[in-house]
Formats: structure tokens, C-alpha cells, sequence
């Protein structure tokens, strides 16, 4: 229910990772319930981030707008550049003030 992983798990509980395998294999619901209760975590986190934005959150509305609709609200630009094999840069983790200093540094140089 922690979100931790099955060894983590048996470390918390103090059983040996075997014993909970063999448990598994000899009660399949109870290995259901184990890998449902894993994303109980997640889900707790998303109904938080959910609750707040509901109760306007403008930063978190915003922080999760520039994550899951990035097509509209991201602050990076995605640059998509066709060279040559010689030419092959990934720049889609730039911001476009980090792409206008390697253009003005590029047009410096030249």
C-alpha cells in the first residue's frame, strides 16, 4: 500500500523475497491484490494534485497543464532539425532562450 516494490516490500516486512514469491504462486488473489495495492500511492497523489487544482491551485493548474498539454502550454519549444548523420543534435530539452544563445553563439562564430 506503500507503492513499494516486492523486494522493498519483503525488506519492510522482514520476510525473504522467496517466501512472498511462493505465497504468490500458491494464492493467485492475494498476488492481484499486492500488484493493485502498488498504484495505490500514485493514485493518492494524483487525487491530491487533482483536489487542489479543483480548489484553484493557479501554479499547480499550470504546472500540470505544462505536463500533460504540452502541445499548448509547454514553455520549451520542440525543435525538429533534418541534417545529415555529421549533423545529429538532440535540442529537444532546450528552452528557446537556451536555443537563442547557441544561434547567436553559432552566427559569432562564423
Amino acid at each position: 500500500m506503500k507503492g513499494l516494490s516486492d523486494r522493498e516490500a519483503c525488506l519492510y516486512a522482514g520476510i525473504a523475497p522467496s517466501t512472498l514469491y511462493e505465497y504468490c504462486k500458491d494464492k493467485p488473489e492475494f498476488s492481484e491484490r499486492k500488484e493493485l495495492l502498488k498504484e495505490q500511492v500514485k493514485m493518492r497523489a494524483k487525487l491530491n494534485v487533482a483536489n487542489l487544482i479543483e480548489r484553484r491551485d493557479i501554479d499547480l493548474s499550470l504546472w500540470y497543464l505544462e505536463r500533460k498539454a504540452k502541445d499548448e502550454f509547454s514553455k520549451k519549444q520542440e525543435v525538429e532539425h533534418s541534417g545529415g548523420i555529421e549533423n545529429k543534435l538532440d535540442l529537444s530539452g532546450l528552452s528557446v532562450e537556451e536555443l537563442r544563445k547557441l544561434a547567436n553563439s553559432d552566427s559569432e562564430s562564423t
